[in-house]
């Protein structure tokens, strides 16, 4: 994929040497007090999906990840360092952000309405957000307090290794994903899934959230369709599709349960089937039209 910029986006925010403090449950008490308003999406699931997996369900939408509780405390304050970010990671990800942001000023512009810009920001470890202690381990995800996608960029080897999501489209699915869910949160879908999920069964909640995370990743490719080069040509090189289309497999709640020595249980779904990933990002990718990700349920 060919997308332009200096890697100078003003709302990218680089804490990559910064020190974000160990694992904090927060307040609440234990894993079910855990449950805040935040977005995990399911790419980097290491240690979160033995958690997800125990629980079922990463809980509410506008809500419903798995961080430090609302109110606790990080553990330890965020202090300066020098950044780890080799140049060509900080160009991946703020030019990644100008693109998206372009792409969706647009498309906002042209149905009248005016788009917030995200923020994003590249951690090691851990940090601070407004939705409690963010860690690595959790896998990128994307907060409604802050309005804010966080990174470990780490996370974009793990992508290779662990899940065999080759070549150069997997990271910028993964940040478009979480860009998806900055849309969601700005079209209020968050706030009626989370209201949907407060008065549903746990497999009814499930539900509601893979239809949001299938929207995310059908947002990503509309993205991905309409995303242009330098030259203005489409940004889309060839091969891209099939890349896009292995990694959204790869990370599909039923590969992912196979890949933990489980049994694939539907009703526990919270991100959906890997047939069901690969739909909705082909369905972005082939219409370039947000009208089309009608997933959610809400």
């Amino acid at each position: 994929m060919r997308i332009g910029g200096d890697g100078n986006d003003g709302d990218f925010i680089d804490r990559t040497g910064q020190s974000g403090g160990g694992f904090s449950l927060g307040g609440g008490g234990g894993i079910l007090g855990m449950l805040i308003p935040l977005i995990l999406s399911r790419f980097g699931i290491v240690g979160l999906l033995i958690l997800a997996l125990g629980y079922c369900a990463l809980g509410g939408l506008g809500g419903g990840g798995i961080l430090g509780g609302g109110g606790g405390s990080p553990t330890q304050q965020s202090s300066p360092g020098e950044s780890r970010l080799d140049p060509q990671t900080r160009n991946l990800l703020a030019n990644t952000l100008e693109n998206t942001d372009q792409v969706w000023t647009q498309l906002f512009a042209a149905s009248g309405a005016r788009y917030t810009q995200p923020k994003l920001v590249a951690y090691t470890g851990g940090t601070s957000t407004a939705c409690g202690q963010g860690q690595a381990v959790m896998g990128p995800f994307y907060c409604p307090g802050d309005q804010s996608v966080y990174i470990d960029p780490a996370f974009f080897q793990e992508l290779k290794t662990r899940f065999g999501a080759t070549g150069d489209f997997a990271p910028y699915y993964v940040i478009a994903h979480e860009v998806g869910h900055h849309i969601q949160n700005l079209e209020g879908t968050l706030d009626r899934a989370s209201s949907a999920q407060s008065r549903a069964s746990q497999a009814e909640g499930n539900a509601v959230q893979v239809g949001v995370e299938l929207q995310a990743d059908c947002y990503a490719g509309v993205w991905a369709a309409l995303a242009k080069a330098p030259d203005g040509s489409k940004a889309l090189d060839p091969g891209d599709l099939e890349e896009g289309l292995k990694a959204a497999s790869a990370i599909g709640d039923d590969a992912l349960q196979q890949q933990a020595g489980q049994a694939v249980r539907p009703e526990s779904f919270t991100h959906g089937s890997s047939q069901q990933r690969m739909e909705a990002l082909r369905r972005g990718l082939t219409t370039g039209d947000p009208k089309s990700c009608n997933y959610n349920r809400v």
